[in-house]
């Protein structure tokens, strides 16, 4: 699946979201990936789930595990397609941690899925839990990547979309960004 079949994907199903946004880390946005919108249809989340699961199929995970909520749709389909374990971390007291009964073992082998990545800081969240329990990472995958790859997280990763979308901190918006209201579509 080429990135422009993935956006093409988000236009059509509403998903990719032009305006002034505020994502989970703070910045600022003219571009928005509204994941939810794209996954709430099973062909599409059967379609991008295996394009995810294809790139990373090599690195044999035995268990996924996606931060809540943004991650969970798609890495529970990349786990069916991988034919692994699904888990995944909530939060707690405001941080991430494994509830429900989830465990992960020494050495396992896990792979790390979220939606989108912007910073990265759900997904290290979800790396700090893999390790603390003395699994082993095998990799980290996403829809898409808005860093353009420049977040690294120390293990293959892949993206079925990679691109820089610009961000900007709240104390130095653009003009024509600070003159549109701002609005907060994604989980908090």
């Amino acid at each position: 699946m080429s990135e422009q079949e993935v956006l093409d994907i988000f236009r059509r199903t509403g998903a990719l979201l032009e305006g002034h946004f505020i994502l989970r880390s703070g910045l600022h946005s003219r571009l928005y990936f509204q994941c939810a919108l794209a996954l709430q249809d099973m062909p599409t989340v059967e379609k991008l789930g295996r394009a995810l699961a294809d790139k990373v199929r090599w690195l044999k995970p035995t268990t996924v595990i996606s931060p809540a909520m943004g991650g969970l749709v798609i890495g529970q389909e990349v786990a069916r397609q991988l034919a692994a374990r699904f888990i995944f971390a909530e939060k707690d007291e405001g941080k991430l941690a494994l509830r429900r009964g989830f465990k992960l073992s020494q050495g396992e082998p896990v792979l790390v899925v979220e939606d989108v990545v912007t910073k990265g800081g759900r997904v290290a969240e979800t790396i700090g839990i893999v390790r603390a329990h003395g699994s082993r990472l095998v990799g980290v995958a996403m829809i898409v990547d808005r860093s353009d790859g420049t977040v690294q997280f120390g293990v293959p990763t892949y993206s079925l979309v990679k691109m820089n979308v610009e961000t900007f901190p709240p104390d130095n918006l653009p003009p024509d960004l600070a003159a549109i209201p701002a609005v907060k579509p994604g989980s908090k």
